[in-house]
């Protein structure tokens, strides 16, 4: 096959083109974390025993949701590469084959989530209240979980398409039902019982249909959607493969990367609740910062499978690069607003006193953590344009889990515990140290991942370039 020759453009017009597409994800992913925000804040705000039961329960619930959202972005690649290829009907078709996907998965997600007792074996002991309000927000949603499933497909759909607006203004309309009904059900308003960290899963499941409801409308009646001609249809073995295929080692790579969070937090719950609200805090703010390379990522890859789906390999690699640098600038950014806009940041999170002086201790280590971050991220996300995932699976494993968590917890709370004490000592002054040596092994794992993504994606386009020639 003879690629695709065009004039060369010049390098800034890729970056413009990336922050064109990405602008609108980062917003839709900004609103998609403010879900979590509004609900550390304001479960923050009713007691230190909501936020930790909040806390625990979120991160359960986010294993479980990212590793199957991981396997629906599949669709992110194949149908921008079935764009790109000017198919537009298999770009229809090939998305209903998702939907049916995204029912499946949320069935296997809601049995896991029905038994929190077993994930909470890693957390000592936890107090019985907090284990309630854990039981209550997970069952809530589970509600939940198909919609915002099935929700992932029309994103998935909008970005491989170059439409990201459209998930943008949904989920920016979202948040304004999400604090209206975490009002209502969390603190007890119109009459209702307060529910507590129960009554934040319960806002989220509500939101999240209705979420769906707009986004189904959407693609049924806009234009550009229609011509794509978006139906369920019956299942189709065949496509539903190929989505497992390349869903399946992705799915895996989104849980590898989001376990360290979670198991850290069920990990630093060891250590009382208020290590466990501050570090809660930092988690957090951590993942509001990943959105910013997230949503890079995810334009460059759409774009970069769009170009690879019309044989054009020049526009492939140079948008991959524009990618690297605007995610590289953006990380350097965030990192200077965390080191100062820390007093703030703790304001808005919490008002209790004990909570504010862990978090302080372990936001800075948070700036570093960002750049190493969002340099694997990026990395992962060109590759997945390629649909290569099974190595950046085994690689992922290597360094965030074997190195990041495992290290983590060995020099954290295991056999090594108090082996970092020195360094940590230098670096996060007054950390609880279970949690400063989760924290620090965890942006040794990025580090590593990062150069090991890197390094695997130039190598790929190299490959890539090779085989389309001959």
């Amino acid at each position: 096959m003879t690629p695709a020759v065009h004039p060369p453009a010049r390098f800034w017009l890729y970056i413009r083109e990336t922050l064109r597409q990405a602008w609108p994800v980062l917003i839709s992913s900004w609103a998609g974390v403010a879900f979590g925000v509004l609900d550390t804040t304001m479960a923050g705000h009713a007691s230190a025993a909501d936020l930790q039961a909040m806390a625990l329960a979120a991160s359960i619930y986010i294993t479980i949701f990212v590793g199957l959202m991981g396997v629906v972005h599949a669709l992110i690649p194949i149908l921008a590469q079935l764009y790109g290829a000017e198919r537009y009907t298999d770009v229809g078709k090939t998305w209903g084959q998702g939907v049916w996907l995204a029912l499946g998965l949320s069935l296997a997600g809601a049995l896991t989530m029905l038994f929190p007792n077993v994930w909470l074996g890693l957390s000592g002991q936890v107090e019985p209240a907090v284990r309630q309000g854990i039981t209550w927000y997970l069952r809530a949603l589970i509600l939940a979980l198909p919609a915002t499933l099935v929700f992932r497909t029309i994103y998935a759909l909008g970005t491989a398409v170059s439409r990201p607006k459209t998930v943008m203004i949904i989920n920016l309309t979202s948040v304004a039902f999400k604090f209206a009904f975490n009002w209502i059900f969390i603190f007890g308003k119109l009459g209702l019982p307060a529910m507590g960290a129960a009554g934040a899963g319960l806002s989220t499941a509500v939101t999240a249909w209705l979420c769906l409801g707009a986004g189904l409308w959407v693609i049924h009646h806009d234009p550009y959607y229609t011509r794509l001609k978006p139906t369920l249809g019956r299942i189709h073995w065949p496509i539903l493969k190929d989505l497992l295929r390349l869903g399946l080692p992705m799915g895996g790579s989104y849980l590898v990367e989001v376990c360290a969070f979670s198991f850290m937090a069920l990990l630093v719950a060891r250590e009382g609740m208020f290590v466990s609200g501050g570090h809660q805090i930092t988690s957090n703010l951590a993942a509001l910062c990943y959105m910013m390379p997230m949503a890079v990522g995810i334009a460059s890859a759409s774009l970069t499978a769009q170009a690879i789906g019309a044989n054009d390999l020049h526009r492939a690699r140079k948008t991959g690069l524009a990618g690297i640098v605007v995610v590289i600038t953006g990380a350097l950014i965030t990192a200077s607003l965390l080191i100062v806009g820390r007093p703030l940041i703790l304001a808005a999170y919490t008002d209790d006193i004990r909570v504010a002086a862990v978090a302080a201790t372990l936001l800075q280590i948070l700036p570093f953590f960002h750049l190493c971050d969002a340099m694997q991220c990026i990395g992962s996300y060109l590759l997945r344009a390629y649909k290569v995932a099974v190595i950046p699976l085994l690689l992922q494993i290597i360094a965030l889990t074997g190195i990041g968590l495992v290290g983590g917890w060995w020099l954290g709370y295991g056999p090594a515990a108090g082996a970092l004490q020195p360094l940590l000592a230098s670096t996060m002054p007054g950390a609880p140290p279970g949690a400063a040596a989760m924290w620090l092994m965890a942006l040794v794992g990025l580090g590593l991942s990062a150069l090991l993504l890197h390094g695997w994606y130039w190598r790929v386009v190299a490959l890539h370039a090779r085989k389309m020639l001959h």
